[in-house]
């Protein structure tokens, strides 16, 4: 395809995102005068089977001020909502329209290696990347996102993510809400700092480095503190952790329940209702939250409570968290305007999905992954950006492009053991979907890691019954990794084939 023509065809579609996302004036988080809740645009692929996106530079106006330079998929900031059908293939054409090289990785996909996205999959500049992704999984939320190494952080904190829904065309039988941003909601949380002039602040020190880089605002779909409306009705929120390093503890300020329908990789047996979720960066879960009362509600998250262990790390970040606890107390995320019409679906369903069938017992090999913070002792030199190198890797060697650290054989189920010393740590696996056994240090799982996954919070140690159903060779293979992006650049990350 033809360069002009292609940039000319996609930025025509994207210029109604833009609309979605930027034309809205930006205020402070205690301002009555909120942003409404921008709604990223919907890219319905089920029927052409064909995704045009151009990976692009952008200024975006977060708040009163300067504009920031950002990066986005067909857009300023962030990336469109793609829908496609289970059972479809699709034809991604990306563009890499950035001065730099790009990576983009399809996390929650099950798909083979050579088209996963992995930082072995570079996109040089003026490149055209065309793979062919086939759409064989339950109905599921995913999310695609810069996986450049070593510049992964950087990228996705700009603004390089998107959000990818698989649909299976029964959630009217499921009785789920299902209309895209009527009573159907995809909220991308990140947090972010800027500095005196408005501007977006990624300026890394020793601590960011070390903990991962956290702000102290949190935006929902680029705003912040934004106002939704709804009907008065059953409401489905799609949430997506899709910040550097926050962990965040998400409650409803009238204590209202959530019920969870879905995590990563699929849906659960029937709703299961919660007043407050854990949601790691990297992590998805989608929610039924009931607003036929007509009262306005505001979503907020508690402080990110990811201390460190023993010793000099534990000190600094436990002093961290706690300086965070006293300043943010509870932080909002947003706030819920139910309209006055009905809407949908009016009432909740008792069932969703088939039972989960139990983990197996039977695996083809157990493997061991530890993940560590300071290779070598103390390189506060490499924590800091000098010469001293990578200072994280998961079992004693940080990550090396050239080095296959496992390989897997195809269709079997394998037992991995997670272990983390001084931080808990999201670990992702590309190209696969796993059950929790145990959590927490060996006990029975928390809510959130019910059904299937592909990250998972490791609190001390995690156990994992890891299904390899996808392709993945030596020259293009699976990556796991800490999805703190800091860590995952510093060296946390190994590769996996699977034959």
């Amino acid at each position: 395809m033809d360069r002009r023509r292609f940039l000319k065809g996609s930025l025509a579609s994207a210029a109604s995102a833009t609309l979605c996302m930027g034309a809205t004036t930006w205020a402070r988080a205690d301002s009555a005068n909120r942003p409404s809740l921008p709604l990223p645009n919907l890219i319905d692929v089920s029927k052409s089977g064909r995704l045009d996106l151009v990976a692009q530079r952008g200024n975006h106006r977060f708040l009163p001020g300067a504009s920031s330079a950002t990066l986005g998929y067909n857009q300023d900031f962030l990336g469109p909502v793609v829908r496609a059908r289970r059972g479809q293939e699709v034809a991604v054409g990306l563009l890499n329209d950035l001065p730099e090289p790009l990576a983009t990785h399809w996390h929650g996909l099950l798909v083979p290696g050579n088209v996963d996205g992995g930082p072995h999959q570079p996109i040089h500049p003026g490149a055209l990347w065309k793979p062919v992704l086939p759409i064989d999984q339950p109905p599921s939320t995913a999310w695609f996102h810069a996986h450049t190494y070593p510049h992964t952080a950087r990228q996705v904190y700009a603004g390089l993510a998107g959000v990818f829904q698989i649909d299976d065309g029964r959630d009217d039988e499921r009785g789920l809400p299902h209309d895209h941003g009527d009573d159907d909601f995809t909220l991308i949380i990140q947090d972010r700092r800027f500095d005196s002039l408005g501007r977006l602040d990624y300026r890394l020190g020793m601590m960011d480095r070390m903990h991962g880089f956290q702000g102290d605002r949190i935006l929902v779909n680029g705003a912040e503190n934004p106002r939704a409306r709804m009907p008065r009705s059953i409401v489905r929120l799609r949430l997506l952790n899709g910040s550097n390093a926050r962990i965040y503890h998400l409650r409803f300020d009238d204590d209202r329940p959530m019920h969870v329908i879905a995590s990563d990789s699929g849906y659960w047996p029937k709703p299961t209702a919660a007043n407050e979720l854990r949601l790691a960066p990297g992590e998805r879960i989608e929610v039924l939250v009931d607003f036929r009362d007509g009262h306005d509600a505001r979503l907020v998250t508690g402080p990110d409570r990811n201390q460190g262990g023993p010793g000099m790390m534990g000190m600094m970040s436990g002093l961290r968290s706690f300086t965070s606890s006293l300043l943010e107390g509870d932080m909002p995320v947003l706030s819920f305007h139910p309209a006055g019409k009905k809407g949908a679906v009016d009432q909740l369903p008792e069932t969703i999905d088939d039972e989960l069938p139990a983990p197996t017992t039977r695996f083809a090999q157990r493997r061991h992954f530890r993940l560590d913070m300071m290779l070598g002792g103390m390189p506060m030199m490499g924590m800091m950006g000098g010469s001293g190198g990578p200072t994280m890797g998961i079992n004693g060697r940080p990550f090396d492009m050239q080095r296959i650290n496992e390989q897997v054989s195809l269709g079997t189920t394998e037992h991995w053991t997670v272990e983390s010393d001084m931080l808990m740590h999201p670990f992702h696996i590309h190209g696969v979907r796993f059950r929790v056994l145990a959590d927490e240090n060996g006990r029975s799982t928390r809510l959130e890691n019910q059904g299937y996954k592909d990250t998972v919070l490791v609190n001390g140690r995690a156990e994992l019954a890891v299904e390899f159903t996808q392709p993945a060779s030596h020259e293009k293979p699976f990556m796991y990794h800490c999805h703190i992006l800091e860590h995952e650049d510093g060296g946390m990350m190994g590769h996996f084939s699977v034959s």
